[in-house]
């Protein structure tokens, strides 16, 4: 039996998604993410407007009078979520830790998901994989992944991003939709990235927190790598330190977004001092734009 500080938290971020999707998010999910084609329903005797290039030969011979083919879209997909469960998501210094914000939003994602009855599955990674949970449907199983994805304690604290991605084309074989949620605090990930896009609809969720971007006038200021444990001061007194500090995020950011706009792949941003529903929202809404 779980304990209950576990059940609750459980439930109040079942709760708070479930209000989102019902509200905002399931409708545009179902609108932005199309099942994998047309799939056939059945035969019935011709109508008048209807194509002729659907009719169904063989049945006309056999019954004396015409007959069509009847398709319907193929709704169902495969959901995947790669959760960065690194030691770097252990950070947030607003109200909420990253890791917190990737559990919740994965929890939406998946609530969303079910609601249209598609399946979904997970991977936890470091800089290995920790976990992997095959693709289902249903709410019980929902719950699992949310469970697995607040209380899960980690066996690594580095980041490969690569290892993920390389499972994923190992154990997904049909093409899904896969929201690779990390801070991308990595490096050597772009291939893998690549092909991974190839195969599937890859969106990419990047979870940060203000303090990586811009660091405050505090003086000498002590950080610690939270991978590698590795210890540096700095003095932010100094604009200098402050502005190279800066210059570094916005080249990385830079670097990335080149290569998701070279590629045709979503990326999204999510702050942890800022409403995480808005963003994802306008993502929706802007994608469903895009394909009408």
């Amino acid at each position: 039996m779980l304990p209950k500080e576990i059940v609750h938290k459980i439930r109040r971020i079942q709760i708070t998604t479930n209000r989102l999707v019902n509200e905002s998010l399931a409708g545009e999910y179902h609108s932005v993410f199309k099942g994998r084609g047309m799939e056939f329903d059945e035969v019935r005797e011709y109508q008048h407007g209807d194509d002729v290039r659907t009719i169904d030969w063989n049945v006309t011979s056999r019954a004396g009078r015409p007959f069509v083919k009847r398709y319907v879209e193929e709704r169902e997909l495969t959901v995947m979520l790669l959760i960065d469960m690194s030691a770097s998501g252990i950070f947030g210094s607003v109200d909420k830790m990253k890791s917190e914000i990737a559990a919740e939003i994965s929890a939406l994602l998946a609530f969303s998901a079910i609601k249209n009855n598609d399946r979904v599955g997970a991977i936890l990674f470091t800089d290995c994989i920790e976990k992997f949970i095959p693709p289902r449907r249903g709410s019980t199983h929902v719950l699992r992944v949310i469970r697995e994805v607040l209380f899960h304690k980690p066996e690594h604290r580095g980041t490969r991003i690569q290892t993920a991605l390389e499972h994923l084309n190992l154990v997904v074989h049909k093409r899904s939709v896969v929201f690779l949620i990390s801070d991308l605090l990595d490096q050597g990930f772009e291939q893998p990235l690549k092909a991974a896009n190839r195969r599937h609809d890859v969106v990419i969720i990047q979870i940060m927190d203000p303090r990586e971007k811009e660091l405050p006038n505090v003086g000498i200021l002590e950080i610690q790598d939270a991978e590698t444990g590795e210890i540096v001061q700095l003095d932010t007194a100094l604009p200098l330190v402050r502005e190279i500090f800066r210059e570094n995020w916005i080249r990385n950011q830079s670097r990335l977004s080149k290569l998701f706009e070279s590629h045709r792949m979503d990326h999204l941003t999510i702050e942890t001092g800022k409403p995480y529903d808005v963003p994802l929202i306008r993502f929706f809404e802007e994608r469903a734009r895009r394909i009408r």
